[in-house]
């Protein structure tokens, strides 16, 4: 059985235009082509209030540096940028209730920032420059100082330009003190599409995919295919197909694609005994690809998506958008097993090793036949009881149709690409409805900033979710977390290219 997953301008284009804004010119320090007072600022006593209803617990001090680095990925050195010197960087563990306080050290030849995927966190703690907070310029700090209130898997990244598809990147754990699933041991897992360093840089992909592809880009789905696409020179991929992304599975050719920083030829691994109840914390990472994931000789027991508890459901493979996080645990056999994540559409795979006894090691090129069993994706997923949205009728309905194509590279949110002035607005305490009409012939996985959103039909509570081709997903959530908040697609590209909007609280 095979599941589906559910039935603007760029920083240096706005740069070019001289308008470099802040959210409406609600955030001090930036600077906006207009001001409007009547939304909540990211810095605001409702913000406040917000935070301080959480019960702020004990403070958690973390220090990130974020340099120029070189890194082994596996049999290779590249030079790119991380957090600490590694790849991924350190996780930062937490119980839910405390506050981290994490003071970013740039380091970076130019400005960034960090932005805490997933959490519903106060507003000015988000890390988008020139809407809740202004740059981290080179040779600068800042402190981010938030309440991790939610239990679950979370990740955190640059905001800026297109700088998650270097090394920037890192686990983020909250952990639930009251923890309800019985397992012996735990193992994250961080999945990535890897270019940097070894074949340019992001920013050289950008500026060529910026050129667009005069034959229009896509070619059509066929039956149970999964084509590496055509290679079109330089970075540009296309035909890259995939019937459960719906047809065009992804813009760039990568050369590597790894799990927690390896390549399949060096491959990280995981030691344990026989028996083991194994908890995966698995984080897509990726620029412009899904991936889907299956443990050799074992089922998996999903149990969580983007941090939130779900019914758990028996699945062979995973399908996981950029930007998702799922947990599943997993009773380990006696051997030596690949774990492989393979780069959806596209022909290759990232590997893993778990090993519980002595073995030789899988193959580079193992693909396990749990691959093309039962795949699960989040339409696949009800909500646990206690974290499903009660029924409500919407107060508000948004209609976002997602818009554009490979020919002009013109992605955009209702036809305009992302412009910091333009704000939908919301009132706090409202039950909102947002309808992803997706208008493009590519999957693009949305993701809210500070909620976690209720999808489908089902309602299982994500923070990031897949639109496919042609489809429309109705998502809702209660406006209870008062700030500006960005929405946008999580295929890097696409967003900087202009695929970002951004909702605002009405005071």
């Amino acid at each position: 059985m095979v599941s589906l997953p559910f039935s603007a301008l760029s920083r240096r284009q706005l740069l070019r235009t001289g308008v470099v804004a802040g959210a409406a010119g609600v955030l001090a320090g930036c600077r906006s082509p207009r001001r409007d007072a009547t939304f909540v600022t990211p810095d605001g006593p409702q913000v406040r209030a917000a935070e301080a209803a959480r019960h702020p617990g004990t403070v958690r001090e973390v220090r990130l540096t974020a340099s120029a680095d070189t890194v082994d990925i596996g049999g290779r050195t590249v030079a790119t940028w991380t957090y600490g010197g590694r790849l991924p960087g350190s996780p930062i563990r937490l119980t839910a209730g405390e506050v981290l306080r994490a003071t970013l050290d740039n380091r970076l030849p130019g400005p960034t920032s960090i932005h805490w995927h997933g959490l519903a966190l106060r507003n000015d703690a988000d890390g988008v420059p020139d809407v809740t907070q202004p740059a981290v310029a080179a040779g600068g700090e800042k402190m981010y100082e938030f309440t991790a209130s939610q239990p679950g898997t979370y990740w955190f990244h640059p905001h800026q330009g297109v700088q998650l598809d270097r090394g920037l990147y890192a686990p983020l754990i909250v952990e639930d003190p009251h923890e309800p699933l019985g397992y012996d041991d735990e193992w994250v897992v961080v999945l990535d599409d890897w270019l940097d360093g070894v074949d340019g840089t992001p920013d050289d992909v950008l500026a060529e995919l910026e050129h667009g592809m005069p034959s229009g880009g896509a070619m059509p789905s066929m039956s149970g295919m999964d084509m590496g696409g055509m290679d079109m020179g330089g970075h540009t991929l296309m035909g890259a197909g995939s019937d459960l992304l719906g047809g065009d599975a992804g813009d760039v050719k990568y050369p590597y694609f790894l799990i927690n920083g390896r390549r399949a030829d060096a491959p990280a691994g995981y030691h344990g005994k026989p028996g083991t109840r194994l908890r995966l914390r698995i984080i897509n990472a990726g620029a412009d690809t899904a991936f889907r994931v299956a443990l050799g000789g074992h089922r998996l027991t999903v149990t969580h998506t983007d941090g939130y508890p779900v019914q758990p459901v028996q699945a062979d493979a995973l399908l996981i958008g950029m930007g998702e996080r799922y947990d599943a645990i997993v009773t380990l056999e006696h051997g030596v097993f690949p774990l492989v994540a393979a780069a959806e559409g596209k022909n290759a795979i990232a590997m893993a090793v778990i090993r519980t006894g002595s073995g030789t090691a899988p193959a580079a090129t193992t693909r396990p036949k749990e691959l093309h069993g039962n795949v699960v994706g989040a339409g696949d997923l009800h909500p646990d009881e206690a974290v499903r949205l009660p029924d409500r009728p919407a107060d508000r309905t948004i209609k976002l149709e997602l818009t554009g194509g490979m020919d002009r590279y013109n992605w955009a949110v209702n036809g305009k690409p992302y412009d910091p002035a333009t704000i939908t607005p919301v009132r706090a305490g409202e039950r909102v409805r947002i309808d992803y009409v997706n208008t493009t012939t590519m999957w693009h996985p949305m993701h809210l900033h500070g909620h976690t959103f209720a999808a489908g039909p089902a309602g299982v509570r994500k923070d990031t979710a897949i639109v496919l081709p042609k489809q429309t997903l109705t998502t809702v959530f209660d406006a209870v977390n008062p700030g500006i908040w960005m929405i946008h697609c999580h295929n890097v590209y696409h967003a900087e290219a202009g695929m970002m909007t951004l909702l605002g609280y009405l005071t």
